[in-house]
């Protein structure tokens, strides 16, 4: 019998917006409007002074260890410009908080989140987001879950995931992928494949020659694009976006970002990546990039940087007062937050803070109650 080809495939790599600013108008046609660069390169100004607080808030010891998002906030604000607030679901990890910010979670839950108050975690009704997840790779089972409840409610509506390179080393990666593509569920998973999973290279810990190439296996729509470029994540979130809410199914976009800071402020790379691979990365900024692109063009200067550089700085302070302003916890919360009514039990325990007996009916014991 003769061989024949069983499968064949390929990846696609999309670049719009290059490193020099230099735009490829036919593949940007109907992409972005110069309105809408000039919107999102200020928000991109805004939240990496945002990002920069945090960093000296844990350094001054008013917040515990916190992930920078710097370097990939053309990935998150690309890919959640493209999709719809109100109605799309974005189930992140923990390097997307401007995608987070611009569908409408406040920017302190964030701040709270890593100082340790779990109302940071306490998302406002109407937002359609969910808390940040730190177990790695987890939330993409939540998310495949959640876009099967959509196509089961004919809900025209669609889940976007985010998560790093290294989880894609995961079981919960392979599990939520192969479920999502037998059951052609509206969710598109995002890969930020900032090269790095804490000090392990992306080269190290697979030997596929792209992550984007691993949803082949689940016959996938897949694709690779410059996740420093904000023009090619929008147009391929927006395209699997659309593609899904029309019943097409799942896809995955590996977009090549870098990680220009610490994996966490608790981690040191300096020992384990070269500084020449750093420095070569901090001249491909998604900020830089498009501030290049808006100046050529005449739709930015000097004068604009500044005031938005001191509306960003205004609006960092802002977050910090929030954030460190809120009024303390109380312990009956955990019972007032987690329980949607109280049994009488419960309402004993939320009485006495006790869930022994004698705790709660000290009397018992001939004990006075205290």
């Amino acid at each position: 019998m003769p061989i024949r080809t069983a499968y064949e495939g390929k990846v696609e790599f999309l670049q719009i917006l290059d490193e020099n600013g230099v735009l490829d108008e036919s593949l940007a046609k109907g992409t972005l409007s110069d309105d809408d660069v000039v919107e999102l390169y200020t928000y991109m100004v805004k939240c990496r002074a945002v990002d920069e607080t945090a960093f000296k808030l844990q350094r001054a010891k008013r917040m515990g260890t916190y992930p920078q998002n710097k370097g990939q906030e053309a990935a998150a604000i690309g890919s959640g410009f493209a999709a719809r607030r109100g109605v799309d679901w974005l189930v992140p990890c923990y390097r997307e908080n401007a995608a987070l910010w611009m569908h409408g979670q406040p920017m302190h839950y964030v701040f709270m989140y890593w100082m340790g108050d779990e109302r940071g975690s306490q998302i406002p009704e109407g937002v359609c987001t969910l808390p940040l997840c730190v177990p790695i790779g987890t939330q993409m089972l939540h998310a495949t879950g959640m876009a099967w409840a959509f196509k089961m409610r004919k809900e025209p509506r669609v889940c976007i995931t985010y998560f790093g390179d290294g989880a894609t080393s995961e079981g919960d990666f392979h599990e939520a992928m192969n479920f999502a593509s037998a059951f052609q569920v509206p969710c598109v998973f995002f890969c930020q494949n900032n090269q790095w999973a804490i000090s392990v290279p992306r080269e190290q810990q697979m030997n596929s020659a792209t992550v984007a190439q691993k949803a082949l296996a689940y016959d996938m729509p897949t694709t690779q694009v410059d996740g420093n470029d904000l023009f090619a994540v929008y147009k391929a979130t927006r395209d699997a976006v659309e593609r899904a809410r029309s019943g097409g199914g799942p896809a995955f976009i590996e977009a090549v970002t870098y990680r220009l800071a610490d994996h966490t402020t608790a981690d040191d790379a300096r020992r384990y990546r070269d500084a020449q691979e750093v420095d070569a990365w901090m001249g491909k900024d998604p900020l830089i990039r498009l501030r290049k692109y808006l100046t050529a063009k005449g739709l930015w200067d000097d004068a604009k940087q500044a005031a938005a550089d001191e509306v960003a700085k205004q609006t960092a302070s802002e977050v910090v007062r929030s954030a460190e302003g809120i009024t303390p916890p109380v312990a009956t919360d955990m019972f007032d937050y987690t329980f949607e009514s109280i049994t009488p039990e419960l309402e004993t325990q939320r009485a006495t803070m006790r869930t022994h007996s004698l705790g709660q009916r000290p009397q018992q014991a001939g004990l006075a109650a205290h």
